[in-house]
């Protein structure tokens, strides 16, 4: 979906800057700047390099919620039949970028598994968002490793709108009809 996001945001004449973690995706149009990031770290700090001179930041995907407290350079070996790996919580990105946003108008993603609308409406006050787009898993045909998406996006006023599953690059479009009439607001 970012890589959908990032096409259509070019294809409108934006200059754009995608932070990607490993994808074999392709980028079609050269106004594209890719930044190639491998952990969450380096996502959130690549993430805090660009962001002042955005006008709009799009938050497609989120990196994982907990990272393990330490990482092996060299692989473990089994020693029993169990091990136990411990979890820290991961810098959040979204919300780090929401307390500092100035003018920009910034875009949060909500994959959520139940009290959709809910969760996604706390999380736009939370991390303060100007637009959230919910995806749910429950929908048949979007997600993850699919070329469809079916979404609702929920603006900071509380005005929510549904859509039909759709292809990624329709859905792209959408959501930036969307946010043009929010900048423009």
């Amino acid at each position: 979906m970012g890589f959908a996001l990032a096409e259509e945001a070019a294809g409108l004449g934006a200059s754009v800057t995608l932070i990607s973690g490993p994808s074999h995706q392709k980028l079609e149009r050269a106004n594209i700047q890719r930044i190639n990031v491998v952990s969450a770290e380096q996502m959130y700090e690549s993430t805090h390099q660009y962001f002042k001179d955005m006008d709009i930041a799009i938050f497609s995907a989120a990196v994982s919620d907990f990272t393990p407290k330490v990482v092996s350079s060299q692989k473990i070996k089994k020693k029993n039949d169990h091990m136990v790996v411990e979890l820290v919580p991961t810098k959040d990105i979204l919300a780090s970028v929401g307390a500092i946003k100035k003018e920009q108008y910034l875009v949060g993603f909500a994959l959520e598994t139940e009290n959709e609308l809910e969760n996604a409406k706390d999380k736009i006050k939370r991390k303060n968002l100007d637009l959230i787009v919910l995806n749910s898993l429950k929908d048949k045909g979007a997600g993850f490793g699919l070329d469809t998406n079916r979404i609702t996006l929920i603006d900071k006023k509380g005005k929510v709108q549904e859509f039909a599953l759709k292809s990624k690059k329709e859905v792209a479009t959408d959501i930036f009809i969307e946010i043009l009439k929010g900048v423009h607001a």
